[in-house]
């Protein structure tokens, strides 16, 4: 779950091959691209498939081309996008906190503690608190949320452009290819059928062979 078993790149290429493969016409294999990736970068744990599958429908995407796009993301380049989007989230909310590790860290420990205690609260004669989970949606969720749109539909629409060209060099790769088994097939057949007809003709000039004469004299 955190690091493929044969390795990032291994992983995109196969991602990468798998989308060239898909029997759509590519402008819908791009845009199913860009619903998902676009919704990679989003913070949606949990609901990612279900939010790319909106999206590819809301684009006239291919579906399962916005289910592989949302593996954009992976755990060593998504700490560094989320803190440029948390960075360009506080600068467009105004919200003036440093993000430092402690911060992020001390925002995840309060919400977490908060999660727990909440649902503990349920069985129990504990009233429910929700500073550290408002604490975290104003000032993590939010600001990460907002400030991914903007890089997100970029990096979005750099892979719509270039999932375009890829799959069109691919597809008439792939039709090439078809064609020269198709006429390999072809001239396989013709010569097999020609070398059945030569064998009955040849065998029909040829007859049966005895003598006609009967027996000779003792």
């Amino acid at each position: 779950m955190v690091y493929p078993q044969g390795g990032f790149r291994r992983a995109t290429q196969y991602v990468l091959h798998r989308m060239r493969r898909l029997p759509d016409s590519p402008h819908r294999i791009a845009r199913g691209v860009f619903a998902g990736s676009m919704v990679g970068f989003l913070p949606l744990p949990g609901m990612q498939f279900i939010a790319a599958w909106l999206a590819s429908r809301a684009v006239k995407g291919n579906l399962l081309a916005a289910l592989l796009a949302t593996f954009n993301t992976n755990p060593i380049t998504t700490p560094f996008f989320a803190v440029l989007a948390m960075t360009l989230g506080h600068w467009m909310l105004g919200i003036q906190k440093p993000l430092s590790p402690e911060y992020i860290g001390m925002a995840f420990g309060n919400a977490g503690a908060d999660l727990w205690f909440n649902v503990k609260a349920l069985f129990g004669p504990e009233h429910t608190r929700w500073d550290g989970l408002l604490q975290f949606w104003h000032e993590i969720y939010v600001p990460y949320f907002l400030g991914a749109l903007g890089p997100g539909l970029i990096l979005s629409a750099l892979f719509y452009w270039l999932t375009i060209p890829l799959v069109v060099a691919y597809q008439k790769a792939r039709a090439a290819k078809s064609r020269e088994r198709s006429e390999r097939r072809h001239k396989l057949r013709e010569t097999l059928a020609a070398a059945a007809a030569r064998l009955k003709h040849r065998g029909e000039n040829d007859g049966p062979s005895g003598d006609d004469d009967g027996p000779g004299p003792a």
